[in-house]
């Protein structure tokens, strides 16, 4: 049986006579590999804001891990990790000083952060680059450890904002090598991406218009649904019937 780990149902985000987000509902599993697809300006950033307890919702309700967005925000946060396509390493301390640094910002016990950091250098083959100065990594390299850091504490969802922005092909593959990995040890992966290839990627795909969900469901059902032969053509399909302009 499957564990609902986000809940939405009619969520709503208003700005003056604007509304960015417009009643949107659907549910995410846990292990659950999630693509929130939707051209600039469709909403997408601002329903991840509200998931993430970073902005409160003006109607509708939502859980994540089981906290209500609108009533325990920084409940959430306790059960989240984030990375965004910034990464937000910090370029001039070592690779070290860096997972140091998030264990201790995430919450992991003192004790702990030892062992768990020798761990994750062991698992991104880091060892040797342990001191390293994080701004003198490869881009794909700051991006698996952006990654990891954001997973240190092993929360039960990690938000991913478009985090392969600019990172070569190979390097985007290796990335994805580790999101199915965390999704394998029970973290549900919710992910926002411009690459329609990694939508692929998706065990469930939604795909937002002008604040709505326009379509959702498994990347294979979707080109069934549309007749396409790519979630490229279901994504042009879909973005062409949107008539505001970017938020």
């Amino acid at each position: 049986m499957k564990t609902t780990v986000i809940k939405v149902d009619n969520l709503t985000k208003t700005f003056g006579r604007f509304t960015a987000v417009d009643h949107i509902s659907f549910e995410v599993s846990r292990g659950e590999i999630f693509g929130f697809l939707g051209a600039n300006g469709a909403g997408k950033t601002t329903a991840m804001r509200m998931l993430c307890g970073l902005s409160r919702p003006t109607s509708g309700s939502g859980t994540v891990a089981g906290c209500d967005i609108s009533r325990s925000s920084e409940e959430v946060k306790k059960h989240i990790g984030y990375m965004s396509q910034k990464f937000a390493l910090y370029e001039d301390l070592k690779v070290w000083e860096n997972m140091r640094l998030y264990a201790g910002i995430y919450g992991v016990k003192r004790r702990e952060i030892p062992k768990v950091i020798d761990d994750m250098l062991a698992t991104l083959g880091f060892t040797a680059e342990k001191n390293t100065l994080v701004k003198e990594l490869p881009l794909g390299w700051k991006q698996k450890l952006a990654f990891s850091v954001s997973i240190i504490h092993r929360p039960s969802i990690v938000f991913l904002d478009e985090p392969t922005g600019g990172v070569d092909p190979a390097a985007r593959r290796q990335f994805w090598e580790l999101i199915y990995k965390a999704a394998a040890d029970g973290i549900t992966v919710f992910v926002t991406t411009h690459y329609m290839d990694e939508a692929e990627y998706c065990n469930r795909v939604s795909i937002m218009v002008d604040g709505r969900i326009e379509a959702l469901g498994t990347p294979s059902d979707l080109k069934q649904k549309f007749a396409a032969s790519s979630m490229d053509e279901v994504f042009t399909m879909l973005a062409r019937s949107a008539k505001r302009a970017d938020n």
